[in-house]
């Protein structure tokens, strides 16, 4: 099922470079540092599932870039549009060969499953 969001014809012209550039300089990092790294985690302080996410990369001697930005209470605004850009409402945001993979658990699925080594090979 496609993912749904809000046609632009729906947006007024007067709000649409508002939309467009929101926060776009945390988007343009992440998107480099996927473009560079096998295996990117983007995540923050306070939260332990970015914390559970390297964790199991450790433990399975995978090699990865981890991304921070802020804590619950601050960079909240630069995180909300990595969650808008990607569709995943929850940190971390895991990235593997470019593909978002989605979060700790669904991380722990892949290695369990053999199917990160098939996707790094």
């Amino acid at each position: 099922m496609p993912r749904q969001i809000l046609d632009e014809s729906n947006i007024h012209a007067a709000i649409r470079d508002k939309i467009a550039s929101h926060e776009q300089g945390i988007v343009r990092e992440v998107q480099a540092a996927v473009a560079k790294y096998p295996v990117v985690v983007v995540g923050m302080s306070m939260n332990p599932f970015p914390k559970k996410a390297r964790r199991v990369l450790d433990d399975a001697r995978v090699t990865y870039q981890y991304m921070e930005y802020g804590s619950y209470f601050r960079s909240w605004r630069q995180r909300n549009a990595l969650k808008l850009w990607t569709g995943w409402p929850t940190m971390p945001l895991i990235f593997v060969k470019g593909m978002l993979v989605g979060g700790a658990d669904n991380l722990v699925k892949l290695i369990d499953s053999g199917e990160l080594k098939k996707m790094l090979a």
